[in-house]
Formats: C-alpha cells, structure tokens, sequence
C-alpha cells in the first residue's frame, strides 16, 4: 500500500508514536498522505473507522478525501469513518449535545446573509458598509473565543464599544431564535467541552486519532477544539504549510504552528519538499520569492518534472491593454499546442479586476468560468422555499417565519407581523408560538387573525407529517401547497418566472434524492443544509473553458497555464498591507500560492497605468517581481525596444502560418 510514496510521505503515514505536524509544500501530495494514513491506520493497525476523523475546510475537499480512501480500503468496510469539515463536526457535536448549552437539537443555523439581517435590525441602518464592519468583527472576537461581555469590558475606543454592545445584542437575538452562525459552529462546541468535562470524554472516546488538513488555516477557536480532542496524548497528524497561510484577514492565526511546538513538546515534524505539480522554472521562482519571508521551518519546493519555460513577464500600458495581451497571448499558445481551454486559468487579486478580462473573453467568444459567483442557495426562490424548511426544523426562527408568511403573500401583511412581533418581544416568545396566545387575537382584526392561524396550522401540519414521512412527499406538498409556481408567474415576466421556477424544481429533486440515498427526513436535510454547497458538483471540471478567479478562490487547485495579472504595487500587495511587514509577508504568501497553481506554464503581468474613478494613475510593478529569480523572468511589452517586439511578432506569425500550411 505504501510502495508508490515517497520516504518522507512513508514515514508520515507510518508515524504513530505522538503528535506528528506533516509540512508539505505546494503541490507535495498532503491529500495523498493523509487518505494512506487512513487506510494505515484501518488495515495496519487495527483502528476501527468509527474512531478516525479526518478534519478539512471545504466539502469539496472532505468529498474527494472520503472517495480516495475508500479505493484504497478496496470496498473494505468504512463505515463510520468521518471525514468532514471544522463545521461540520461542530454541528455533530452540537446536534447530539446542545441542550447542555440550553440549545434544542432542531436549532437553525444563520448563513451570512440571515446574520446580517439580524445586524441591520440592530443597528437600524441598512448600509451595507457599515453591517459588513460589524460583522466581521463579530466574527474575529468569535474565532479568538472573545465573549460580548468580555468584548464589552476591554473595549477601548467608542467604536468598539459600539460594536460590543451589538455583539451582545446580537447573540442575544439568536439565542431567542435558538440559532447559531457558522462561527459558533465551532465557538460553542469549545464552550461545551470546557463546561462539561463528561461530554468532552465522550467526543474523545469516539474520535480517537484526528487528521487535520491546511492546518495553517485554524484559526484560535479551531485549534482550541483540537487541544481539547486530542487532549495531552496528541494523537493526530496536522498537515499543513506555513508558506501558504493566506486567510489571517478572516481570523486564521499563523500562530497556531508555533504554538503547536508549544504545547506539544513531543511534536515531530515531516517535510514533503518535492513537488508533483510544477516544472523547475516555476519552483525556483516560487522558492526565491517565499525566502524574503520571516520562517519558522525551512523548506525548499523541488521538482524532477523538468527545466520548463521561462517565465514571463508582461509589461502593458493599462488595464484595456493587459487583458487583450492576455487574452491574444492564451488563444496563440491555445492555437500552438493544440491544449483545451480548461488548461488556462486568469488569477487576480481582487474580484474587481475580471471585469475587463471577462469583457475581452467575450468579445473573442472564448468560453469561460468565474469562480465565487453567487451560490445556487443564495438565489431568492431557493430562500423563499428554505425559510419555510427552517420552520418546519425549529418554529422559534423567526426570519424564517416573516419569510415564509410572505412569500407568497397569504393576507399576512405588514401591520400584522408588527403587531405580532410587539405582542412576542413583550411575552419574550417567538412570532410561531405567540401567534397561538389568546393576547394575539385581541390585537388582530378577524380576518388578519384568521390568515396568521391558517399559516401557522398548515406549518403544524407539515411538520407532524416531517419526521415520518420521505422528503419527496413533504417538498412536492409543500410547493403545491403554496402555490409556490403561480406565484412566481404573477409575479415575473415569463421567462424569469420559468427559470426560477426550474431552480425550484431542481432544488427539490435534489432533496428527494439526498433523502432517498442518505436516509433523512425533510428536517434532518434542512438541519445540515446550510452547510451544502450545491455549487460545488456543477462547477465540473469536464466544461472546457478558462479560468477566471481570485487568488484565495484558487488555493488547493492547479492549471497547465497560469496568467497571474496586476502584480503591482497597491494591487499585490495590496494598498493596505504595504504600510505592515506581517501583512505584506501574508501578500507575499498569496503571490507564492499564485505561482505554485501553475504546471508548465506562468506568466505575469502589470500595468503602467490605471484608471481609479475618472483619474489615471501610475503604477508600479511589484516588489515581489523583483524578488523573484531573474535568470528565469522574460520581460516583454513597455520596457522592451520596438523594433524587438516586431520582431518577435513577426517570427510567431511565421510560425502559426506554417503550422497552418501542415
């Protein structure tokens, strides 16, 4: 089973005498480690399934994890074996365990979008700006396990008092709507195993060995969940690299790998330095630019796959001037190698800058895919249906019941929720449950009253049919029910009408057949649907067409070809990092992981130039582009003779033209 790794990737699957970090550079072959390490340890040394948890960031990468460790078991029962995500496990653990919290088990769980609304709510603004601000703050004192009132107590400024005070309210809201975000996903489960030492000696004795991928990305609350499952012993593998730690803006701590070596003195550390991905040109650039890094472990990326082609490196006027060199560059290389066009990907550092080569693509008809476009659950008509689950899971949700009173409109207009939800602040009860006190017919006309206890008494219904019946049955009552497709054609023209209703449709063959295949009721699939990304099995990699995406969105991926654009001062690194060396290192990081996504083929590019509102603006190449080892970098465009670039045009137009004359 282990004749194909490597010696260092042998001995971090056969490592079991402590707490082992695996450092594998870009490109190293980690997942490879860690899906041997599961089988290793099912087959070699007598571990059952049930006792292992392989811990990942995505769902993507927890899918394609379970789907090689089960060829390598050979259909050998696996049944149990967990391979999931951070939030995942932490809903696991609360589903089973909440009510120690005083949780019920059908809690809600918030996405952004419904926590933002709680914080418009609160703060009374509908500035998006200002909502944005707030909830990322909330979100950083969550990951550091900060409490509202310790928030509150060390605040030190207007603002973050402000803030505290929000917090506090905004906890407060979820917990009358017994909800969590996906920060206490993971918040609450510490809090948990620190106030009950009981259940923490239960989630250990079922998770006994622990396998943490892109453990560099932890965060302070993460790893704290961590220390309290492996306890002293440190039965675990963490598979990372500091190289590559690129998300400290959404509370990931770099910090976690020195304090790994703190808190476990017996750590060994195994370094996977030669790479299966890149040519040598691609690695030694990667390797120059990565040493002007602070290091806490040194390592050098490697590669027997070849010397490779120069790097390049384009210098262009202006924005409108990058993206058609870019553009004309891949279609001639496309046109030269006879390579699909899935083999080129446009790396960027912010989601602004696609804008002109999207418009360049599409001028050119060249197909092409935008990674981060919105999810399919984001849509408003998947919403609208969603909120209505969510209230058959937990009728204390309020967003959810506003949502699904209105959508379709059922005579339950404005005044009536109002008056409702004054009705229920006042009995500190929730809109579903207030709505059946006798106070709330008083303040409700006949007929408003009537149209409220008909929503609520077909909810009712609903969810005594739920638990018993399959989700095939609910959905398709439910949508008819409602009248969820007249709604949609009363209410749009035709064709948008159809189009969301077909996401709808979709959307409900996909519960029935997760149902089905999964064995879950209608509540059971909406307990854990927050936490699917439906998008992640249409984004296939058989569309042939180029890549467009950030940088962040690219980590874990790779492409034969890569333009990596606007590598410029103010752009990479960014304008607000420069003024800071820790956040010009993480910059640094995100170049390094740009590069490293590319096999054959790199070339980068910045401008002279650009356009910031009605003002033009000169820019600066990058210092990370003279960072990099110049005997492999092949500058052309601006700072190049004309009389060269002709004639370099003039040779490739040769050589297509008798490429075409084969």
């Amino acid at each position: 089973m282990l004749s194909h790794l490597n010696p260092p990737q042998r001995e971090a699957v056969k490592y079991l005498d402590g707490p082992l970090l695996v450092l594998a550079g870009a490109g190293s072959g980690k997942t490879r480690v860690i899906t041997h390490k599961i089988a290793y340890l099912i087959e070699e040394c007598g571990y059952s399934p049930a006792h292992i948890a392989a811990i990942t960031f995505t769902n993507k990468a927890a899918r394609e994890m379970s789907e090689r460790a089960a060829k390598l078991l050979h259909g050998k029962p696996s049944r149990g074996l967990t391979v999931t995500t951070f939030h995942s496990l932490g809903m696991k653990i609360l589903r089973q365990d909440a009510a120690r919290l005083g949780y019920k088990p059908k809690f809600s769980i918030f996405d952004s979008a419904d926590a933002a609304g709680v914080i418009s709510d609160i703060l009374k603004t509908t500035d998006k700006g200002e909502i944005r601000r707030v909830q990322q703050t909330i979100s950083l004192w969550k990951n550091s396990l900060v409490s509202p009132d310790t928030a509150l107590k060390h605040a030190t400024n207007d603002l973050e008092q402000q803030s505290a005070k929000i917090y506090l309210a905004y906890q407060d809201t979820l917990r009358a709507y017994q909800a969590v975000d996906f920060d206490d996903l993971i918040r609450l489960p510490v809090e948990l195993f620190g106030a009950a030492p009981d259940v923490l000696e239960k989630w250990r004795n079922k998770l006994r060995y622990l396998l943490i991928d892109e453990y560099q990305d932890t965060n302070s609350c993460q790893y704290q969940l961590l220390r309290q499952l492996t306890g002293t012993g440190g039965a675990f593998t963490a598979v990372g690299d500091d190289d590559q730690a690129i998300y400290g803006w959404r509370g990931a701590d770099i910090k976690n790998l020195h304090t790994l070596r703190e808190d476990y003195d017996r750590l060994h550390v195994i370094k996977l330095e030669q790479n299966y991905r890149s040519c040598i040109r691609i690695l030694r650039v990667a390797n120059s630019l990565i040493a002007n890094n602070t290091k806490l472990f040194e390592k050098k990326l490697w590669s027997d796959l070849g010397l490779g082609d120069p790097i390049h490196v384009l210098a262009a006027k202006d924005e409108e001037h990058e993206a058609e060199s870019v553009v004309m560059r891949l279609l001639a290389h496309k046109f030269e190698h006879r390579t699909r066009f899935a083999d080129y990907a446009i790396l960027y550092r912010g989601n602004h800058q696609a804008r002109v080569f999207e418009q360049h693509l599409r001028n050119d008809r060249i197909p092409y895919q935008l990674s981060g476009g919105s999810s399919f659950f984001d849509k408003t008509e998947i919403r609208d249906v969603i909120a209505y689950l969510r209230l058959l899971a937990n009728s204390d949700d309020d967003p959810a019941f506003i949502r699904a009173a209105t959508a379709p409109r059922k005579g339950i207009g404005t005044q009536t929720l109002e008056k409702l939800g004054t009705y229920a602040c006042e009995r500190h009860h929730s809109l579903f449950a207030a709505a059946f006190e006798a106070g709330a017919e008083s303040l409700l006309g006949a007929k408003q009253f009537h149209a409220l206890m008909e929503f609520c008494r077909f909810i009712n219904n609903l969810q005594d049919r739920a638990e018993r019946e399959p989700a095939a049955a609910i959905i398709d009552d439910l949508l008819k029910a409602i009248g969820y497709e007249a709604h949609l054609f009363d209410s749009e023209e035709p064709r948008a009408a159809q189009s969301k209703w077909n996401n709808v449709v979709e959307f409900a063959a996909w519960l029935s057949k997760k149902g089905e295949e999964d064995g879950k009721n209608i509540i059971e699939l909406t307990q854990s649907i927050a936490l699917i990304n439906i998008l992640e099995n249409r984004d296939s990699d058989d569309v042939d067409a180029v890549r467009l995406s950030t940088l962040h969105a690219a980590k874990g991926l790779e492409y034969p070809h890569v333009f990596l654009v606007g590598v410029e001062e103010g752009i990479l690194p960014h304008r607000e990092c420069v003024e800071d060396d820790t956040k010009v290192e993480e910059e640094r990081r995100l170049m390094y992981v740009g590069i490293t996504r590319a096999q054959r083929g790199l070339t980068l590019s910045y401008c002279s130039k650009r356009k910031r509102g009605r003002e033009w603006q000169a820019c600066e190449p990058s210092r990370f582009i003279t960072e990099l080892a110049q005997d492999d970098l092949r500058i052309s465009g601006r700072e190049r003779a004309p009389e060269e670039q002709k004639t370099e045009g003039t040779a490739r137009l040769a050589q297509m033209m008798a490429m075409l004359k084969k």
